[in-house]
């Protein structure tokens, strides 16, 4: 019996040590191309970590936020900055969790974020600024604006969320998924395989372009970095968003905003045009224009297209 069991303890460790390893080597070769460099950007020393931001061009202040994932970083703005840095003073940011910014080990919320690009705004641009955001992103800046509407000017979100997944919440399925991927190595481990960059070219050919055959190599890496950044610490957020904790009821803010709201959707993304109802039916002052030709990030497949359209929201009165 006792032969039984230090053969087990034996087994148990050595399997503990390959999988350290299968991490180590992971977040060491995802890493290596250095696609997301910090030589030209700056870090917002932020109460809960460093935030990595860019600053471009002259002008009044515009923010760009980039989708609310794992794998995305600034970089998703990277065919756009310089187009809008040409009339404004552009920021670009990694939120919290993701890219160049710092990924602790905390619970990731929407309110987190609400604190995160109003402080964002306050310290670092110093005046109201008008935000473009994508995607669950569009939910914390809503919020904000809500919650501190004189920090904020025009908001234009694209592709955002359903409203109705918007209020799922936490449950004790949840939490126990979150704990598992928080884990220091088996959670790691999980977190590697599904950031694989099989499973991130997938994601891109089925929900992020609708020409799959234009994806860039390059877009393709530099997402596959941004998610290994950091010893894979992305998981956190990955393990908040699954457990719902990113969610929150935007209904009512969304019905008591004042500032002037712009919503931009791809016609090929799946359900856009029942979500953009949705919306509209919260605040029928939304303007919305309808991009083709893309699914979820036009500002990476069409971004001419999207720069049309951001041009004119930006310049109306």
């Amino acid at each position: 019996m006792k032969k039984q069991v230090r053969n087990l303890l034996l087994l148990t460790t050595l399997t503990g040590f390959s999988i350290c390893g299968i991490n180590k080597a992971i977040s060491i070769s995802s890493v290596m191309k250095n696609l997301l460099k910090t030589d030209r950007g700056r870090f917002f020393n932020w109460r809960y970590g460093n935030i990595f931001y860019t600053k471009q061009g002259k002008g009044s202040p515009l923010l760009l936020i980039h989708d609310l994932h794992p794998a995305a970083s600034a970089f998703e703005w990277d065919k756009t900055v310089k187009h809008l840095a040409k009339h404004y003073t552009v920021y670009t940011i990694d939120l919290l969790g993701c890219g160049r910014s710092d990924k602790p080990n905390m619970t990731y919320s929407n309110f987190l974020y609400v604190q995160m690009i109003t402080d964002f705004i306050k310290h670092v641009i110093g005046s109201k600024a008008d935000v473009i955001s994508t995607g669950e992103s569009s939910s914390f800046t809503l919020m904000a604006c809500n919650m501190d509407p004189e920090y904020f000017n025009k908001i234009i979100i694209i592709n955002p969320s359903d409203l109705s997944d918007l209020c799922k919440t936490p449950n004790k399925r949840k939490n126990a998924l979150k704990f598992f991927i928080d884990l220091p190595i088996i959670g790691t481990l999980v977190y590697n395989l599904v950031y694989t960059q099989r499973n991130i070219r997938t994601s891109f050919y089925k929900d992020y372009y609708y020409k799959d055959y234009t994806i860039p190599v390059k877009v393709l890496d530099q997402y596959y970095e941004a998610s290994h950044l950091g010893n894979s610490h992305g998981k956190y957020l990955l393990s908040s968003m699954k457990s719902n904790y990113t969610n929150i009821n935007i209904i009512h803010a969304l019905k008591k905003i004042n500032n002037s709201i712009f919503l931009i959707a791809s016609k090929e993304k799946e359900d856009n045009e029942k979500i953009v109802n949705s919306y509209f039916s919260c605040n029928p002052s939304i303007e919305t224009t309808f991009i083709s030709g893309s699914k979820y990030l036009p500002q990476l497949e069409v971004p001419n297209k999207l720069l049309d359209v951001l041009n004119l929201y930006l310049e109306s009165k």
